[in-house]
């Protein structure tokens, strides 16, 4: 254990449930890409969306009611919430959806988990940060692993696949100025207390959105009910909390490095359950954005960074994951 990485706080930092929570957060997340494929299958993937993250509010909503943590954010964190709330849920959620009409999960869920290669060069020029070689590579090799999976679409006949593949490209960077966003914003509440608020905010604005583009919000069949069932409580909500009791139980490097297994599960699961094809190209491209995460994420000295918020997570999530962590809130 080295000075740069603290030991897990918390009297109950060594129980078994503490350590299976970062492998059942990792399960969790992975296995929503192919739950949210098949309800976005026969439901508008903006309404989806909408009915996501209402669940989630309301669920988190009622759990900080029973801890009597219900107030609303300071004026101070009205920014953070409504451009997490707009960029990091809303736009990912309804980017991501429309690109999984089109795309398999797994291969979807690679790209829109580059946005820490994003995060590179927009922090270099809004927070001024610099670039170091191993970054500068980071950014290289995951930009070859987003090549090599769009690659086989650049054909005749493969402009659908193109434009789902730019929309999970919008969605990573929407998600990577979000974040960019939080480093630079001072936390007044705790990260779980705004949780519910920017779910809210994201559908807030999903809803009219929804009601605009794919016209009066639709019948649910019962695939998208069990979908729902899944991402709105499960996904969403526990993995919310999960994610920010995993930061104040785990340092943050083991957080970065878990939850590069996740689009990875997510393949795996995606392949069993939908029968998604594992190709070379596939299977070179994940492993080249893995890498290339883990270098841009890295310190020059080849640690990771302190803050896990730039780990591949599920779409949709605050960014300051381990943010309880600073706070001591949980």
């Amino acid at each position: 254990m080295t000075a740069a990485e603290p030991a897990p706080t918390g009297p109950a930092g060594a129980g078994v449930g503490h350590r299976l929570l970062l492998p059942l957060l990792v399960l969790t997340w992975a296995a929503s890409w192919p739950v949210i494929k098949v309800g976005v299958a026969t439901t508008p993937p903006i309404w989806f969306g909408a009915a996501r993250f209402s669940v989630a509010a309301l669920i988190l909503f009622g759990v900080l009611a029973l801890r009597r943590q219900v107030v609303l954010p300071p004026r101070s964190d009205w920014p953070l919430v409504a451009v997490s709330g707009m960029l990091q849920m809303a736009a990912y959620s309804a980017l991501t959806g429309f690109a999984l009409t089109i795309l398999p999960p797994g291969r979807a869920s690679v790209l829109a988990y580059s946005t820490p290669i994003w995060v590179v060069p927009l922090a270099a020029w809004r927070l001024g940060e610099r670039m170091s070689r191993l970054a500068i590579l980071g950014v290289g090799v995951g930009l070859a692993g987003v090549l090599a999976i769009v690659a086989p679409s650049l054909r005749p006949g493969g402009h659908e696949q193109i434009f789902a593949y730019a929309m999970l490209m919008a969605a990573a960077a929407a998600w990577a100025v979000s974040i960019v966003f939080v480093r630079g914003h001072r936390f007044t509440a705790s990260p779980l207390v705004l949780a519910p608020w920017q779910m809210l905010a994201a559908a807030a604005i999903l809803v009219p959105l929804a009601g605009l583009v794919e016209g009066p919000p639709p019948a649910l069949a019962p695939s998208a009910m069990a979908a729902l069932a899944y991402v709105g409580p499960v996904g969403t909500a526990f993995a919310y909390w999960a994610v920010v009791e995993a930061g104040r139980r785990h340092r943050a490097s083991a957080i970065s490095m878990g939850l590069l297994a996740t689009p990875v599960l997510g393949i795996l699961i995606s392949a069993v359950t939908l029968h998604e094809a594992i190709d070379p190209p596939l299977m070179a491209g994940a492993a080249l954005v893995g890498v290339g995460i883990r270098l841009a994420t890295a310190t020059p000295t080849g640690r990771p960074r302190d803050a896990a918020s730039e780990a591949p997570g599920d779409p949709g999530l605050p960014s300051r994951l381990c943010g309880a962590a600073d706070t001591g809130e949980g």
